[in-house]
């Protein structure tokens, strides 16, 4: 939903039937026992695979600011007799409740727009850089750049040149750049010193 006043929000759908948790977790490089953080999680279709990826050695944070969202997650949690899935309601902009350099691999899937639209990517990216471990895992999951495709509006969206360059001027490396599913791009860096 896009209001002309606020400029673009949150469009709380799942994409979970048009994009592949297994498929982003595979490609990202998730490992059992690595600590996950999906960030804006929305209804945590990606967490709930993560949490068997990542197996009992492994965790996993479900971050969304959105009650509803965090709820979702709690219940499928709750259904699917998860022990290592952990889903907090917070604000990304503000404060990741993690230490730093408590993360292995972090994914980001369908919300890094939507930061840049609001213009809090500046806040955004400072904290998922101090969670992520040294030598860690960013993956960035976007609708590609197509008009007609199913997302955000088009003059939202961004290409995959726009997010490698906006990580690499927050000290990443990025790694690789490479289609997940018909509509959506992944783009992979790694944290730098």
């Amino acid at each position: 939903m896009t209001n002309e006043n606020q400029g673009h929000v949150h469009h709380s759908r799942s994409t979970r039937d048009i994009l592949s948790a297994d498929k982003v977790l595979s490609t990202a490089g998730l490992q059992f026992g690595d600590v996950f953080l999906d960030a804006g999680c929305g209804d945590g279709f990606i967490s709930i695979a993560a949490s068997f990826l990542v197996g009992e050695d492994g965790k996993v944070y479900a971050i969304d600011v959105y009650p509803e969202s965090i709820e979702l997650v709690k219940k499928d949690v709750q259904k699917n007799g998860i022990n290592n899935l952990e889903a907090i309601v917070a604000d990304l902009t503000h404060e990741i409740p993690l230490i730093d350099d408590a993360v292995d691999l972090c994914v980001m899937a369908n919300v890094l727009h939507g930061f840049v639209e609001n213009d809090k990517l500046d806040e955004v990216l400072t904290e998922i850089k101090r969670v992520i471990k040294l030598g860690g895992i960013f993956s960035v999951v976007e609708f590609k750049k197509i008009k007609g495709l199913p997302g955000p509006p088009f003059d939202v969206r961004l290409n995959s040149q726009d997010v490698e360059d906006l990580l690499l001027k927050y000290g990443f490396t990025v790694t690789e750049t490479i289609e997940v599913g018909k509509y959506h791009y992944m783009v992979t860096a790694r944290k730098n010193p």
